[in-house]
């Protein structure tokens, strides 16, 4: 009886330090959590702010972590801030608590934010684009007509990128589409799938993707998420057109240099396969001529672009509005491109949980004033107080560069970033910095998930393929991001300066 209890006491003692490794990350975001709680309130602190920066700290941490699902996580989030300020007096009248009610309102208010409507809406188009076949079709057809020498491949994979991502607004998706098609490249090559030209292709097909995140205001979602901040606190926004006047040199600059850097660094096996062009061209004909649904869905997604591009020069319709038109027609009965119950099941619905949650949280700590708190330190630790704006768009690059390490989502770390960025720059005003401005440049930097692989999701997508190695990811990824980091330096003290924007 006794060695049976015993092995009960082994395999419950088993089975709990088993729990405890799986959740780790959850155990430790409890800590600092509770950690920060338990700390005495800073002088001129009000209690709510010092609670959100206890949530932040537990965000922070499950993000990082990944130990729990970014759905679940947003969930957990709005109950923390629902009971923590609920119980927490109100900043604007400390003499009555915030209620559970108010409090709950603001962990949704993210939901109310144009930006959200966007990267919704951004998510059905993504969705119509990969029930209809229009992304593949427009991906091989771009590929078909560059040759078959691996360095125009190479090319043509970065053209295929850009115009993708000016289509599909929606990073994850871009990327599911196109590796496909980049392993029937690899295929038609008749080269080893764990070779240099794989490899190179695979990694060049997902740098693309992160490096229109920067150039194109609806290619990411996290740029939506700065948006909103900026519409939140300074009433104003960023058109389409004026984002990519802002970010389109530096994306063109970097796809210069991803080129030379992946050829240069992963040299492919062969120069030249004959044949390479007409296997593109196979894949291209199986797809027979184009349906009426990939019709619709590519005026649609053209008049869209131009309504985007046009903002605020022909008309005044903002881009949430005209994207939130668009799908409202691909539903409609008449255009018949797709049907609600096709789209259902193809929408990311936590990708949209964590957004609205992810806002919530950010305008959350500007309003208790957390934020602003917080960008004290950092002005204060760094000596931003009296500095350039070069120095501190330096100092605030870095910074986010190696916290991205430990994040896989850049709309995580948007959301978490984001508002103490605002507030960091608004500390440091009266130096004459264009604060909307500078929190548009240091966006840019948000999507640099150029090292990890487990930086971003279409990272991960590329990975599962199993045509390079980790190793290779982070070698040529910390050079692209010295590349983008020096770039970004270059850009703010002249052409980012030139259009006021530094």
């Amino acid at each position: 009886m006794a060695i049976v209890e015993r092995i009960g006491d082994t395999v419950v003692g088993d089975g709990r330090q088993s729990w405890i490794r799986t959740n780790w990350g959850l155990l430790l975001a409890v800590a600092v959590l509770a950690a920060i709680l338990l700390l005495p309130t800073p002088a001129g602190l009000p209690i709510a702010a010092h609670r959100m920066l206890a949530i932040l700290g537990f965000a922070v941490i499950i993000w990082m972590t990944e130990a729990i699902d970014y759905a679940v996580s947003a969930v957990v989030i709005a109950a923390l801030m629902a009971f923590l300020l609920g119980l927490a007096p109100s900043v604007a009248n400390p003499k009555v608590l915030m209620g559970t009610s108010a409090a709950l309102g603001l962990a949704f208010s993210g939901f109310a934010n144009t930006a959200l409507v966007l990267v919704a809406a951004a998510l059905f188009l993504a969705a119509a684009m990969t029930a209809t076949g229009l992304d593949r079709r427009i991906a091989l057809t771009i590929l078909s007509r560059v040759g078959t020498e691996t360095r125009n491949v190479v090319i043509g994979t970065i053209v295929v990128g850009f115009v993708i991502a000016l289509m599909v607004p929606s990073t994850t998706a871009r990327v599911a589409c196109l590796v496909p098609i980049t392993l029937g490249i690899i295929a038609a090559f008749g080269v080893n799938r764990r070779g240099a030209f794989a490899g190179m292709l695979m990694i060049t097909t997902v740098q693309t993707a992160s490096i229109w995140n920067v150039g194109i205001k609806t290619a990411a979602a996290q740029n939506m998420v700065a948006i909103g901040f900026i519409e939140k606190a300074f009433g104003r926004t960023i058109t389409w057109l004026d984002w990519l006047i802002a970010a389109g040199p530096f994306a063109v600059l970097m796809c210069i240099a991803l080129y030379f850097v992946m050829t240069r660094m992963m040299p492919a096996e062969v120069a030249q396969v004959p044949g390479g062009r007409e296997g593109i061209r196979k894949s291209l004909s199986e797809l027979g001529p184009m349906k009426p649904s990939e019709i619709k869905l590519l005026l649609l997604s053209i008049t869209l672009i131009g309504f985007w591009a046009t903002e605020g020069v022909l008309h005044k319709f903002d881009t949430s509005t005209t994207t939130v038109t668009a799908v409202a027609l691909m539903f409609l009965p008449g255009l018949g491109i797709m049907t609600w119950k096709e789209a259902q099941p193809k929408i990311p619905w936590g990708t949209i949980v964590l957004f609205g949650i992810g806002i919530s949280l950010g305008t959350a700590l500007l309003q208790t004033t957390a934020a602003t708190w917080l960008a004290d330190v950092v002005v204060n630790a760094f000596g931003l107080k009296n500095a350039t704006a070069l120095f501190i768009l330096a100092v605030m690059s870095l910074f986010l560069v190696v916290i991205h390490l430990g994040f896989a989502s850049a709309t995580a770390l948007a959301s978490a970033m984001i508002p103490i960025v605002i507030a960091v720059l608004k500390g440091v005003a009266t130096q004459g910095i264009n604060v909307v401005g500078m929190t548009m440049l240091l966006q840019f930097v948000v999507s640099f998930g150029f090292i990890l692989v487990v930086n971003a999701p279409q990272n991960m997508v590329a990975y599962g393929t199993d045509t390079f190695s980790a190793r290779d990811f982070v070698r040529t990824g910390l050079v692209l991001t010295v590349i983008a980091l020096a770039l970004v330096m270059l850009l703010a003290a002249t052409y980012w300066r030139w259009l006021g924007y530094v």
